[in-house]
């Protein structure tokens, strides 16, 4: 008998790529009296300890827990798993209440960290300064890295929260947006004519689509995807090519969904950790879409550490099969709401 953890529901509603640790992003909903608080103000002291001398902050580590122990100068800054960005936030939000010139001065750096680290075409690489001969030089679309980005420096220069920004920075904020965006529409994979979706990453120099991880093919991401169109969709004033990019990727998401099955975790003694995770079939279940499909035949991919490629979920070991999102749902959210509303909106811009 199966044992259902929640993962359908999970698939389904819950964004795919949460943070790999907690950290500063768990303050970040918290009113602003409580970041007038010692205990704020002992988490800030931490975050600080943790800046790097670019300025920007580690991937996958909790920077509120405790002091920075060490040479800072071995800690590499990363824009991965929702890093810098969070510190940056939580930094502005003790500014506005507290006012104290350490936590402006420290979002500055990481701040100007960002700008500085952005390529000139307007993508950004998965660190800064990026390796010449690794994947994180790509522009890195991966766990929503540059989305991220994009989606805090439009933040910048649009909320009252950061009325502390001198005006060539938000000068600068705009204009790394706008790149980005156009970035974006560069990187989108055209087949046969027909705009699609993105790879997880893309070359900095041609933007055609790379590979990164042993298992992290070249391929249309059913994952990454998702937040890059919901960013697309977010613009008010979007542009025909905009427009183009947007029509093209819902309508390649429409055409890959995966429709009766779900994704079950099973007991099953025999393996390492005593569950498995499996592919049910279930004519109900809510659509899902790969993480990875195959550019030209929109196969789903599942691929081991060895670089070998599985068409079915089941034929990858274990250890990936477990320990990786080969499916989300996450797309159904931007299908059956985002879009309808971003089209009556421009309908309601055109008068019609």
């Amino acid at each position: 008998m199966s044992i259902r953890f929640a993962l359908l529901v999970y698939l389904c509603f819950v964004p795919q790529f949460a943070h790999a640790s907690s950290g500063a992003n768990d303050y970040l909903k918290k009113p602003d009296e409580w970041f007038a608080t010692p205990e704020a103000a002992t988490k800030a002291e931490n975050i600080l300890s943790w800046q790097t001398p670019l300025g920007g902050w580690p991937k996958n580590i909790d920077t509120t827990a405790k002091p920075f122990i060490g040479d800072i100068r071995e800690v590499r800054a990363n824009f991965d798993n929702g890093s810098t960005t969070d510190e940056l936030r939580f930094l502005a939000r003790l500014y506005h209440v507290k006012k104290s010139e350490p936590y402006r001065l420290a979002f500055l750096r990481g701040y100007d960290y960002i700008l500085q680290s952005q390529y000139p075409h307007g993508g950004w690489p998965q660190y800064a300064p990026p390796p010449a001969h690794d994947y994180p030089r790509y522009i890195t679309f991966n766990d929503d890295a540059m989305v991220r980005l994009l989606e805090f420096l439009r933040e910048t220069y649009t909320s009252s929260r950061y009325q502390f920004l001198d005006a060539p920075r938000r000068e600068k904020a705009q204009l790394a947006f706008t790149k980005g965006i156009d970035c974006i529409l560069k990187c989108q994979i055209v087949v046969e004519g027909e705009r699609t979706a993105w790879c997880a990453q893309h070359d900095e120099k041609t933007f055609e689509p790379r590979p990164a991880r042993s298992y992290e093919l070249v391929s249309l991401s059913g994952g990454e995807s998702v937040h890059i169109l919901s960013l697309l969709m977010s613009l008010d004033h979007p542009s025909p090519e905009v427009i183009r990019a947007v029509e093209g990727a819902v309508a390649w998401f429409q055409k890959v969904k995966v429709t009766g099955i779900r994704i079950d975790v099973v007991k099953d003694e025999k393996s390492p950790k005593g569950t498995n995770k499996v592919i049910v079939a279930d004519a109900a279940a809510p659509h899902l879409w790969a993480r990875f499909y195959q550019i030209g035949t929109n196969r789903p991919m599942f691929v081991d550490r060895d670089g070998t490629i599985h068409w079915n979920m089941a034929d990858i070991g274990y250890e990936r099969r477990n320990g990786y999102s080969w499916y989300s749902g996450r797309a159904e959210k931007v299908l059956e709401k985002e879009y309808p509303a971003w089209k009556k909106k421009l309908a309601k811009k055109d008068g019609k």
